[in-house]
């Protein structure tokens, strides 16, 4: 599967372009580079300073303006399908924002992948989202028609197909119709790499797969390879590190998604490390804050993690620190923090203060109410556990949250 959306993208799911050079910090990332330098090859738009601008303000949350500069690209480059294949990410990624899918918190856990969990679909978004996919598709094949070999075309379209699986799976959970994109996807990433290896770019969807399909349970990766579809943890980290390094457009997004796998891997020190230095290029992203908090929290930090997930909301309320906040997910994770610590009514008011802001999405709703429920349970507070859980009901009742609210609308939580 390309990579998982974190970076505030995780892609490809996945799914995740600057010129500055980013330099990871683990010494694994320099352990396979040679003495001499490596060149690096890029489409040449990646070079613009439009796009570059473009997205300095994508990285900062800050989409719309990112979308109007993307689309005044795409107008001045027709017939570029990484033109189109730009504006594609940025309004794919604006709409997993708004709908609080971009925290890797939610996909930290094989719990993403069971159960429940629909969001409210915004039909327009998602028909423009589609449209501009077949758009990449067309410009593509068209180049592709003429030269088979043409790896800025195979580039866009596979980068094009993992933004569209990322969407169908995080927000429609369609996994199967989302797998197949995502191998479409790897297909053209891997056939990039094959033709021209120091096109870094495209080791982000390859070095996902690989390392996705390698942490595997061995039964699985036995009727995966039945089907021809073998990875390696290894190598997929191996050229992650290798595209953080040295990435032109994508090192942001290798790098958010060598942090959600040694998060995953419980490698919480090293996973901060990461962070941090993401934050240090981008200090207004809210999500790069929010997921040091997150790993903080994870590693057992508690207080640290509290006063963390506080300053992230004092910052979150002074006027223009970061461009766009979602304040509901850094009060889930208060809610969490404090709740590690035992401090269980506090964190049925961190979780139901997040609940009930305006921009909280559907699913962490009823996430953070039933949350809020079993806080309150645990604090002997059951009159308003039980308004948590009737509320969660009320919002879904056939949903994974709200079955777990009816449950305990019977008997109390007890950890």
């Amino acid at each position: 599967m390309p990579s998982l959306p974190m970076r505030p993208r995780f892609q490809p799911l996945t799914v995740c372009m600057l010129l500055l050079a980013f330099a990871l910090p683990a010494p694994a990332a320099h352990a396979y580079q040679t003495k001499a330098p490596r060149p690096i090859h890029t489409n040449a738009l990646h070079r613009n300073p439009e796009v570059v601008a473009a997205f300095q303000h994508f990285y900062n949350l800050d989409y719309p303006i990112c979308i109007s500069m993307l689309e005044h690209v795409q107008a001045t480059h027709p017939g570029n399908p990484e033109a189109t294949a730009l504006l594609l990410e940025a309004v794919v990624f604006q709409e997993l924002y708004r709908q609080d899918l971009l925290d890797t918190t939610f996909y930290a856990t094989d719990g993403f992948l069971t159960g429940k969990h629909p969001t409210p679909e915004n039909l327009a978004v998602r028909n423009r989202i589609f449209a501009l996919e077949d758009q990449v598709e067309r410009e593509s094949n068209y180049l592709l028609a003429r030269n088979s070999s043409n790896v800025d075309a195979l580039y866009a379209r596979g980068w094009a197909r993992s933004l569209r699986s990322s969407y169908i799976a995080m927000v429609e959970r369609s996994f199967g119709t989302a797998f197949h994109l995502a191998l479409q996807a790897h297909g053209d990433e891997a056939r990039v790499l094959q033709l021209d290896p120091n096109y870094v770019d495209a080791e982000l969807v390859v070095g996902t797969y690989q390392y996705v399909i390698g942490a595997l349970p061995f039964a699985f990766k036995i009727i995966f390879g039945f089907a021809g579809i073998t990875g390696s943890k290894s190598r997929g980290m191996q050229l992650l590190q290798d595209d953080a390094a040295r990435g032109p457009m994508t090192h942001v997004e290798a790098a958010t998604v060598i942090a959600l796998f040694l998060r995953r891997e419980a490698k919480y020190a090293q996973a901060i490390t990461v962070v941090q230095s993401l934050e240090s290029q981008y200090p207004h992203d809210f999500l790069f804050a929010l997921e040091e908090a997150n790993l903080r929290k994870d590693a057992g930090q508690g207080m640290v993690a509290v006063q963390a997930y506080r300053k992230l909301i004092a910052d979150a309320n002074t006027k223009g620190y970061f461009p766009l906040a979602h304040e509901e997910l850094a009060y889930f994770g208060l809610g969490e923090a404090l709740k590690g610590q035992r401090h269980y009514q506090e964190a049925a008011e961190a979780y139901e203060h997040g609940a009930w802001l305006p921009a909280t999405g559907a699913e962490l709703r009823r996430r953070s109410l039933v949350a809020a429920g079993k806080a309150r349970d645990l604090a002997g507070q059951r009159a308003l556990a039980v308004r948590d859980y009737q509320s969660a009901v009320d919002m879904g009742a056939d949903t994974t949250q709200g079955q777990i609210a009816r449950k305990l609308l019977r008997s109390p939580y007890h950890e």
